[in-house]
C-alpha cells in the first residue's frame, strides 16, 4: 500500500499548482514576483519552476518564466489532475444522482470523470468503460462493477488511450450514459483543441443514449480551435457554482442544467 504523502509534499504540491495558475492567468511572471506570490525565497521558487519546467508546464527563462502554449499546458495530464480539484468534486456528487445500479456507462479521459468514478463503489452493479488508466486503477477492485478497458494508442501528454483502435472500441458499445467533460464550451458550443481529442470524444457520446457534459467554471465561456459538440446535443449538464449566471440561464435555453454547489 502506498504512503501518504508528507505535509511537506503536499505544501509543495499546492505551492506548484499556485504558480503554474498564476502563470497561465498572466502569461509570464518573474521568480521575484512569484516568491513574493508563495511567500518563499526566490531559491525555492526557482525548485519548483524546474520542477514544472521538467514536467512541460511552463518554460524557464533567465530571470523568470511563461506559461507553455495552452494546447500543450492544458492537455497535460499533471496539471488537470491537480486544477480544480473542489468544482470537479461538486461536479461529481451531482453527476453520481445520474447513476443507477446496474447501468452501463462509459467515462472519458477527463478528471472530471476520474472524479465520478472514484464515487461509483457506491453505486454497484454497475458495467464502466474508459481509456483513462487511471479510472481504471481507481475501479479495477471494485467488487458488482465490471470493468471494461478501452485501448489504443497510449499518449503520455494525455495518460489515456487515443487513436483508430481506441474509436472503434468505443463505435462497438452501446452504453446507457456516457460522462465527458471537455476544454471549452460558450452557450452554443462545446469546444477542444486537439483533433483526436474530439474524435474520440464524439465516438463516446454517439454511443450513449445519455449524453451528460461535466464542465467546471474555469472553462466557460471559452473557445478553442475544434468543435466539439453543440450544447444542445447534451442531455444533462453539470457545472459549479463559479459558472457565470447569465451564462448558466443561456445554457437552460440549450439542455437541463444542474449546478452542484461544492
Amino acid at each position: 500500500m502506498s504512503e501518504a504523502p508528507s505535509p511537506n509534499a503536499r505544501s509543495r504540491s499546492i505551492r506548484q499548482q499556485r504558480i503554474a495558475d498564476y502563470v497561465m492567468s498572466k502569461g509570464s511572471a518573474s521568480a521575484a514576483e512569484l516568491a513574493e506570490l508563495t511567500e518563499v525565497s526566490v531559491m525555492t521558487v526557482h525548485r519548483d519552476l524546474d520542477e514544472l519546467a521538467r514536467r512541460g508546464l511552463l518554460r524557464k527563462f533567465r530571470g523568470g518564466v511563461s506559461a507553455q502554449p495552452s494546447t500543450v499546458f492544458e492537455s497535460n495530464a499533471e496539471y488537470r489532475l491537480n486544477a480544480h480539484v473542489e468544482a470537479k468534486a461538486a461536479i461529481a456528487r451531482q453527476a453520481l444522482t445520474l447513476v443507477e445500479p446496474g447501468m452501463s456507462i462509459l467515462l472519458d479521459d477527463s478528471t472530471s470523470a476520474l472524479a465520478l468514478a472514484r464515487l461509483l463503489p457506491g453505486a454497484t452493479p454497475l458495467t464502466v468503460a474508459t481509456n483513462y488508466p487511471r479510472t481504471l486503477d481507481a475501479l479495477k477492485n471494485v467488487d458488482d462493477l465490471r470493468l471494461i478497458c478501452i485501448g489504443g494508442d497510449y499518449s503520455a501528454t494525455h495518460d489515456s488511450y487515443l487513436g483508430m483502435p481506441c474509436l472503434e472500441a468505443v463505435e462497438r458499445l452501446t452504453v446507457d450514459a456516457t460522462f465527458v467533460s471537455t476544454s471549452a464550451m460558450n452557450a452554443d458550443m462545446t469546444f477542444h483543441q486537439e483533433p483526436e481529442i474530439v474524435m474520440v470524444k464524439r465516438a463516446m457520446l454517439a454511443s450513449a443514449r445519455t449524453r451528460v457534459l461535466l464542465m467546471d467554471s474555469s472553462k466557460m465561456p471559452r473557445t478553442a480551435l475544434h468543435r466539439l459538440s453543440p450544447v444542445s446535443d447534451y442531455h444533462h449538464l453539470i457545472v459549479d457554482s463559479g459558472a457565470p449566471a447569465s451564462l448558466v440561464e443561456e445554457l437552460r435555453n440549450r439542455t437541463s442544467v444542474e449546478v452542484a454547489e461544492s
